[in-house]
């Protein structure tokens, strides 16, 4: 059984919107995925924002296309689980990707 997506969005100590993401991405929650994105870039006001996949357990083709919509703005923090996704698909060499245990800057 999937685990349930759990999304959340605050501002970071520099007052740069956070979503922090837990469970699993696929298919069938990614536009609940993409509208939560949508929220944070525009609560950026067309500056960057961080997402926060460090409680995510599995992120599929869907919620990368998601996280590709908005590369140019974002900042992806993202533990060990997810790192060969994020390097074969290519988005961790179009936006920045952070170590998990450190909290964003």
């Amino acid at each position: 059984m999937p685990t349930a997506l759990e999304l959340s969005t605050r501002p970071g100590p520099d007052g740069i919107p956070v979503v922090t993401v837990a469970g699993e991405i696929d298919m069938s929650n990614a536009d609940r995925f993409r509208d939560a994105l949508g929220l944070a870039a525009a609560a950026a006001d067309g500056g960057s924002f961080v997402v926060d996949l460090t409680g995510v357990e599995y992120l599929d083709s869907a919620g990368v296309h998601a996280l590709f919509e908005h590369a140019a703005r974002i900042r992806l923090m993202a533990g060990p689980l997810l790192e060969p996704v994020l390097t074969v698909s290519g988005l961790a060499d179009i936006t920045s990707v952070e170590d998990s245990r450190r909290e964003p800057q």
